[in-house]
C-alpha cells in the first residue's frame, strides 16, 4: 500500500471509528445491545477512547510498514486526541441534538 493510500485509510478509519459509539447501541459495536433504555454517554466516551487507541495501533502498525517509525511527544497525542473528537462531531450532534428521542 502506498503512503498516501495508507494515510487515507487511517484517516476514514479514524471517522468511522469516532462516530461509531454514537450511532448504534450495541457496546463496540458487535457486543450486546445495551440493557438501559440507551447507552450512557459516560459508556460512549469510554468507547470513543478504545478506538481512538485501536486507530492509532492501525496508524502505528502502517507507519511501521512504511519504514521507521518517528517518536512522538506529548504534543501529538494531545493533536491527534482533539482531532479524534473533532471527527466525532457529527455523531455526536446526530445522538443528542438531531434526533428526536420519544
Amino acid at each position: 500500500m502506498s503512503l498516501t493510500g495508507s494515510v487515507w485509510l487511517v484517516i476514514v478509519a479514524a471517522f468511522i471509528a469516532a462516530n461509531l459509539p454514537f450511532v448504534n447501541h450495541r457496546w463496540l459495536a458487535v457486543g450486546p445491545v445495551a440493557a438501559a433504555p440507551r447507552k450512557p454517554l459516560v459508556g460512549r466516551l469510554a468507547e470513543l477512547i478504545l478506538l481512538y487507541f485501536l486507530v492509532g495501533g492501525l496508524a502505528l502498525l502502517l507507519e511501521r510498514r512504511a519504514g521507521q517509525i518517528a517518536p512522538q511527544g506529548w504534543e501529538f497525542y494531545a493533536i491527534t486526541g482533539t482531532l479524534f473528537l473533532t471527527l466525532a462531531f457529527p455523531g455526536f450532534v446526530y445522538r443528542y441534538l438531531l434526533r428526536r428521542h420519544g
